[in-house]
């Protein structure tokens, strides 16, 4: 078989057994029903990400950023498709300071998922704000996240 047979599920699966090993990290996977969507997110350092897939998807590893990964199925069908949606969004920090997030659509066969990052000093906590537009169906998606640098 070859290689691009596997790339669509290489950042998710990458993401997912990274978080199953992250010890005294924060992170794990979420998932929210929202109208006729199942939105899956996930944030978590760039470092735990292979040089290899980071390079691939064209994201800078770095112990000061973090990766948001958003995936939104449609639940009105059987096999859940996944959904092209609108996507935009915001991150503001405890004391305030709110930045606008740049999401990336990534498209690899069936696979659709949004990907976004975010600078953060050590100890972060981040609100995050997402608006999902799914054809004119406006869904918002609201989670907290917190980062940690790696020593």
């Amino acid at each position: 078989m070859e290689m691009n047979m596997f790339k669509p599920w290489l950042l998710l699966v990458a993401c997912l057994s990274l978080v199953a090993t992250a010890s005294g990290q924060q992170q794990e996977q979420n998932v929210k029903q929202l109208g006729k969507m199942e939105v899956h997110y996930i944030g978590i350092p760039t470092t735990f990400l292979t040089p290899e897939v980071a390079q691939s998807y064209k994201i800078e590893r770095s112990r000061y950023r973090g990766l948001l990964n958003i995936v939104a199925l449609d639940t009105t069908k059987e096999d859940t498709p996944a959904l092209s949606v609108g996507i935009s969004g915001t991150a503001t920090n405890l004391v305030g300071q709110t930045f606008t997030l740049k999401f990336n659509k990534v498209t690899e066969g069936e696979a659709i998922y949004y990907l976004a990052t975010i600078d953060y000093p050590n100890d972060e906590t981040y609100r995050f704000d997402i608006l999902i537009n799914n054809n004119g169906d406006e869904q918002q998606l609201k989670f907290t996240q917190k980062f940690y640098v790696e020593e």
